[in-house]
């Protein structure tokens, strides 16, 4: 983003309002920090990670561990507000033996705006994002007024999986495009589900946001998002009309999964291969694939080889016809502690662990796909996975829509849940108009949350 076209902010307001950020911080997720990590001799660098991929990612420390220093693996919670909670908390209080974290993408914008990431320049921030090799969406992750705060380790989006059975007894060429309306009345006829993740909490905003960058609008108009509590809510526009009219569709729709209002990334696999049933169409992330192969034989997973082969996926759904759809961005990224003892080191070991072997072992071993266009073509990624599969993953990351940028995510995030849960309740007539407001007044200080 150019930072001309974030109006006239001073360095000093920003300045003031990064304070006040971290000052915040401090006081609502304030608490007992955990005891720092040290000891005399060979220094250690604590990288805290989320729980996925857990072994590849201990032999990655092992791996870039030096001379110099060793890494040290720290296990964060499962839920990504959970993480964000627990690293807030050590770094509003200048924690210094945070030296490198796995982020959720949407964190870094306020991570960086806070002071709390140390900034990649020069020939590291060369290494961090490569202009030739790094994939689009999973690069401005990680930037925060046109600077680099964090390495992009591995990316995640989302398809559409489907039986093809179903979509072939329902008359859909899933070789073009397809809409929401014709996945939902695809499932009807058949008797099939759609499984999405619906549950108030992140997962929905991926789902809403995707809707609506998919029908050519954004939450936040992506031009002021980095003027934090000054940015323009634009959620209230036809977009955000078709967005709502999709999730509409879908719950008054006898495609409707039991659990909607509930569901998330896991409830909705044992739908793909019920008991008995045609199957369903379901959009989710890249960890589908080796789910269900590993799942080869047993409950909930492909009974034979025959009903693996049965399994589709295509481009993520249109909103709107004829508009290509916008796949939701996701993965990790590696920042650095600003006030680690080694922020040198912590940098030489992110851009380690974030390299072109560690995303291929990463892809291979766990089913979580590289940033970097360059891995996709490697033997080994070939040999686990479907080549087509590899290229719509690729393409989605690479054309993909990411949520606001905005050192008020988490804000943004819990106020559009707020307004659109549950599923069952949304109206395109008033929904969109409802969280417009909502969200204007908690970004102003005028509601709360």
């Amino acid at each position: 983003m150019d930072p001309s076209t974030t109006g006239t902010r001073t360095s000093a307001r920003r300045g003031r309002r990064r304070r006040g950020l971290a000052a915040a911080a401090a006081l609502v997720l304030g608490g007992t920090l955990l005891s720092a990590c040290g000891s005399e001799g060979k220094p250690t660098l604590n990288w805290y990670i989320n729980p996925d991929g857990q072994a590849t990612l201990t032999q990655l420390a092992e791996r870039c561990s030096t001379d110099q220093y060793d890494i040290k693996i720290n296990l964060l919670p499962a839920s990504a507000t959970d993480q964000r909670t627990q690293l807030a908390r050590r770094l509003a209080a200048e924690d210094s033996s945070t030296d490198l974290m796995s982020l959720d993408p949407v964190f870094v914008a306020e991570f960086a705006n806070a002071d709390w990431l140390a900034e990649f320049t020069g020939d590291q921030a060369g290494q961090a994002v490569d202009d030739q090799d790094t994939l689009a969406g999973s690069a401005e992750t990680v930037k925060w007024e046109d600077k680099i705060f964090a390495v992009p380790q591995w990316a995640n989006t989302q398809v559409l999986w489907y039986r093809k059975s179903l979509a072939e007894a329902a008359g859909l060429d899933m070789s073009q495009p397809v809409t929401w309306d014709q996945v939902i009345d695809a499932a009807s006829s058949q008797g099939g589900t759609v499984g999405v993740q619906a549950n108030r909490y992140e997962g929905y905003v991926v789902w809403i946001n995707a809707l609506i960058e998919g029908a050519g609008g954004n939450i936040i108009d992506p031009d002021t998002a980095e003027d934090g509590r000054d940015a323009k809510v634009t959620i209230d526009s036809q977009a955000g009309k078709d967005a709502a009219a999709v999730i509409q569709k879908l719950a008054d729709s006898p495609a409707r999964q039991p659990d909607l209002t509930t569901s998330n990334e896991g409830t909705s696999l044992g739908a793909m291969y019920p008991a008995d049933g045609p199957g369903e169409f379901m959009t989710s992330w890249t960890f589908v694939y080796k789910n269900y192969v590993d799942l080869l034989g047993q409950p909930g997973g492909p009974a034979d080889e025959q009903q693996l082969d049965d399994l589709g996926f295509a481009r993520y759904p249109q909103t709107v016809q004829g508009e290509e759809s916008k796949p939701p961005i996701g993965g990790i990224d590696i920042g650095v502690g600003a006030y680690g003892k080694h922020v040198d080191w912590a940098k030489e070991a992110a851009l380690c662990v974030s390299d072109p072997e560690a995303q291929l072992e990463l892809a291979v071993n766990d089913g979580l796909m590289p940033s970097r266009s360059s891995v996709y073509e490697e033997q080994r990624l070939r040999e686990a996975y479907p080549a087509e599969l590899l290229d719509l993953w690729r393409q989605s990351i690479d054309s993909g829509g990411p949520r606001p940028k905005s050192a008020f995510y988490s804000q943004i995030s819990n106020a559009v849940q707020a307004r659109w849960h549950s599923p069952a309740s949304v109206d395109p007539d008033s929904t969109p108009e409802r969280s417009q407001q909502f969200l204007e007044d908690v970004l102003s200080g005028k509601a709360l949350l």
